[in-house]
């Protein structure tokens, strides 16, 4: 039997496996080392695999429904879904096949179902690609979409998922002259000023990462820093550092700056990347919450639902249910409260969360000014370049979603706003 690539598959079997029945993040999952094992290449097809996959899921599991005359265990449903997309991707069937139906076989519990493997596979390799890619666009799992249809109505709705189906293009921030970097990249400079590349490869090996002159960081995600205008010279205190991208944003713009985070493992990687970024932080790690002192500049990207994120990630919606989402927005109202007794008088609090729910974003901004009514929006902070008005909401904050910029591959779902404290 040719099992040819079977390693990956059996890797991003594994991953799938993780996600969809333990509620395990890809990110936590390869951070651990499980797929440490394979060679180089190996690893990168099996993490490619296992994140298509997720992000066509419910685009697979059509393809399946008419081939299943009821829904198999997971071990069985995962390769099913697997083999489907690299199907619809257009691999060759016999590879395919022979891979998954190994991998149903070698399970003591369901190996039995290999001959369902082999003939439900079969089938879909028998349809095509054609009829893959002329099926509807995947929809998120309804505990996720319910909300967000309240919040932005269906067509609105339809336009992010049909982004999140592709995969994203690199954004990058340059650390000085963008043009450079994007001519180094062969990117297109964004007109908020990220670089964008698209086909990227491993970004270490990219011209300018060894030498400091960009890191990774989406365009939506660059914004909130942009806000502040100039901050040269004032003290800033960037509460929720990790993974560091904002600390490294605030650093190149001149600010004197704190960041701290509870996670020594992440905050050690925040200062591998100032180092290599030849940028100046106080790094440190302890809760938020026993933070004391004060400065001018305090940057809050709360914990949050990182909804805005799944393009990037698309096991987010797999691995999780909603069931933490009253807990987060509970405690975003408690760290914004805390937050501002760290802003000096007359200082700023920039607030933001990677989120697509108002509760996480609009309400907490209105919440917020009600529990603090010297509090100011500062809207004028609004004013920069690239920013659409139309992004711009009643409270004063900025409302950004995966179907901006459609057209040219999107950008992560970010909510932001700055508050003045009086003086």
């Amino acid at each position: 039997m040719d099992t040819s690539g079977l390693a990956p598959r059996r890797a991003a079997h594994h991953l799938l496996q993780q996600v969809t029945t333990e509620g395990r993040l890809l990110s936590e999952l390869i951070g651990a080392g499980v797929l440490d094992h394979l060679e180089p290449q190996d690893r990168a097809r099996a993490q490619r695999l296992a994140t298509d996959t997720l992000r066509m899921l419910d685009r697979a599991d059509r393809m399946l429904k008419p081939h299943l005359r009821q829904t198999p265990a997971d071990h069985v449903m995962n390769a099913l879904r697997l083999g489907t997309v690299e199907l619809g991707q257009g691999e060759a069937a016999h590879g395919v096949v022979n891979a998954y139906v190994e991998i149903v076989s070698r399970n003591p519990h369901v190996g039995r179902l290999k001959g369902l493997t082999n003939a439900v596979l079969r089938k879909i390799a028998a349809a095509g690609p054609d009829k893959w890619n002329a099926m509807a666009q995947p929809l998120l799992p309804g505990w996720l979409r319910q909300p967000l249809v309240v919040a932005w109505g269906r067509s609105d709705v339809a336009a992010m998922e049909a982004v999140q189906a592709v995969a994203p293009p690199l954004d990058v921030t340059p650390k000085g002259d963008a043009g450079a970097v994007a001519a180094a990249l062969g990117g297109k400079i964004l007109p908020t000023g990220s670089v964008r590349v698209a086909g990227a490869g491993q970004v270490s090996q990219m011209p300018g990462f060894d030498t400091g002159d960009w890191w990774v960081q989406d365009a939506a995600a660059a914004i909130p820093v942009q806000l502040l205008g100039d901050i040269a010279g004032l003290s800033a205190l960037d509460l929720c550092a990790a993974p560091g991208g904002k600390t490294m944003q605030l650093a190149a713009r001149g600010a004197v700056v704190t960041a701290v985070d509870n996670s020594a493992t992440r905050m050690a990687r925040v200062g591998e990347n100032l180092r290599r970024m030849g940028l100046q932080a106080d790094v440190r790690t302890d809760d938020a919450f026993d933070v004391t002192g004060q400065w001018d500049v305090v940057l809050l990207d709360a914990p949050c639902s990182a909804t805005g994120t799944m393009r990037r990630h698309p096991d987010l919606p797999y691995a999780k249910d909603g069931s933490e989402f009253g807990d987060l927005i509970a405690q975003q109202e408690t760290m914004i409260d805390h937050a501002l007794t760290l802003v000096k008088p007359g200082g700023r609090l920039l607030f933001c969360t990677c989120s697509l729910l108002p509760d996480e974003g609009e309400v907490q901004i209105e919440e917020a000014l009600e529990r603090h009514p010297a509090l100011t929006v500062d809207r004028a902070a609004l004013d920069r370049p690239g920013i659409d008005p139309a992004w711009i909401t009643p409270e004063g904050g900025l409302r950004l979603r995966p179907d901006i910029w459609a057209d040219i591959g999107g950008m992560d779902g970010f909510y932001m706003a700055v508050l003045t404290k009086p003086a």
